[in-house]
């Protein structure tokens, strides 16, 4: 994805047979889709594209969005996979300890005392605290994004720095 777009959702499989297509929501903000008439597709490939969304509706935790020009389950197949994305300059503001999933990914972990521990992969939703999925160079770390842990985070610098409980990174 291009590094000026912030994806809110990623389609998944075409809906009916007029070109609807049911999409993952990626954004904490679905009612955003409100106010919104021209997006960003973005291909699997890295091709990108402007399409217009005629018209939305939420269906249990995910969106059905129908746009211009895509009237076909065939047609909805061929966006199958892609992201639907704003510019980052339309993002939703946040307060000052909230983050995007994509400023966390490919941030540096490290602990209090200077260890580097791996990269963010990428954050998982559990339901409940948000687990950091962090590639170390022999495995992988699944640390809990709770302050309590993350005692800083500066996704300006790419860092982020642990106080990891006894045992967190023992598995």
């Amino acid at each position: 994805m291009r590094e000026d777009l912030v994806a809110i959702a990623r389609l998944v499989k075409p809906r009916g047979l007029r070109g609807e297509i049911v999409a993952d929501v990626l954004t904490d903000f679905p009612d955003r889709f409100e106010n919104l008439e021209t997006v960003t597709l973005v291909r699997p490939s890295g091709d990108a594209a402007e399409i217009e969304i005629e018209k939305f509706w939420f269906q249990k935790n995910r969106i059905v969005l129908k746009f211009a020009g895509f009237d076909s389950i065939e047609a909805a197949e061929t966006l199958r996979g892609s992201e639907i994305c704003v510019a980052e300059t339309e993002a939703v503001e946040l307060d000052a300890d909230e983050f995007f999933d994509w400023q966390l990914e490919d941030c540096a972990v490290e602990t209090v005392s200077g260890d580097r521990i791996g990269t963010v992969k990428e954050l998982m939703r559990t339901g409940g605290t948000e687990i950091l999925v962090v590639a170390g160079e022999t495995k992988e770390y699944l640390i809990p994004f709770a302050e309590t842990i993350c005692t800083a985070v500066d996704v300006e610098n790419k860092l982020i720095k642990i106080d990891a409980p006894e045992g967190l990174l023992d598995f």
